[in-house]
C-alpha cells in the first residue's frame, strides 16, 4: 500500500506483518511489487537501469537528528524497523531548476513498519522520537562526492522540528558533519558552480 505526498516522486506506505505466538514476519521489499526505478528519480544517467545496490541499518538514540542530507545520484527507500521518527523532506529540485525561490518542505511521523521512498534531489533527515532502527536501501553505493547536505535548522527552509526532551537546550543530538553543514542557499550556489555529475 502506498500513500500520496505533496513532493513529486515521494511515496509513503506500510508493511504487512504476519504474527503468531512464535514471533512475526514482514516482507521489507520485493522487486515485483515495487515500481520500476527510473533514471530521473534515482539521478542515474539516462538509458541506465537503476536498481538498489546497497542496504544500510541506522540506529539512533532518542533525540538524535540526522540530516538534512542531499544526493544528486541516489534514491533512498527507508523502512522503520523499531521506534518512531519525524522525517523531514525538502525538495531542492525547483531551486536548482530555477522554478522558485523556496524549497517545498514536508514532514511526517513514521512508526514501525512504515516506509518512505525519497527520490534524488529531495533532501532528507529524521529526528529519532524514540530509540530507532531504520533500514534503508539505496540505488548508489557510498560515494563521498554525492554526500551533500545543508543545515537542519536553516531558517530559510523552516523545517518544523520539535524541541527535544532530555537535552539542556531542547536541541537535537547532531554529528559534527550535520552541525557544520552550510545553508541551503550556499549549497545550491555551490551546486550551480559545479553542475556536473
Amino acid at each position: 500500500m502506498s500513500a500520496a505526498s505533496s513532493l513529486a516522486g515521494v511515496r509513503y506506505g506500510g508493511l504487512v506483518r504476519h504474527a503468531d505466538a512464535r514471533g512475526s514476519f514482514r516482507e521489507l521489499w520485493r522487486a515485483s511489487a515495487f515500481a520500476a526505478l527510473t533514471p530521473a528519480e534515482t539521478g542515474a544517467h539516462p538509458g541506465s537501469e537503476p536498481a538498489f545496490v546497497q542496504a544500510n541499518l541506522s540506529t539512533s538514540l532518542p533525540g538524535v537528528l540526522r540530516g538534512l542530507h542531499y544526493h544528486r545520484r541516489q534514491l533512498d527507500y527507508w523502512v522503520v524497523l523499531s521506534g518512531r521518527a519525524l522525517v523531514a523532506l525538502v525538495d531542492v529540485r525547483p531551486l536548482l531548476e530555477g522554478r522558485g525561490e523556496r524549497a517545498p518542505v514536508e514532514t511526517r511521523e513514521l512508526a514501525v513498519d512504515e516506509w518512505v521512498v525519497i527520490p534524488a534531489g529531495v533532501a532528507h533527515g529524521f529526528l529519532a522520537l524514540e530509540a530507532l532502527e531504520l533500514l534503508y536501501l539505496v540505488t548508489n553505493e557510498f560515494d563521498n562526492s554525492d554526500e551533500l547536505g545543508f543545515a537542519w535548522d536553516d531558517p530559510a527552509v523552516g523545517v518544523p522540528w520539535p524541541a527535544v526532551a532530555g537535552t539542556r537546550d531542547g536541541r537535537p543530538i547532531l554529528s559534527d558533519r550535520d552541525r557544520s553543514n552550510p545553508s541551503l542557499v550556499d549549497l545550491v550556489a555551490s551546486l550551480r558552480e559545479r553542475p556536473g555529475r
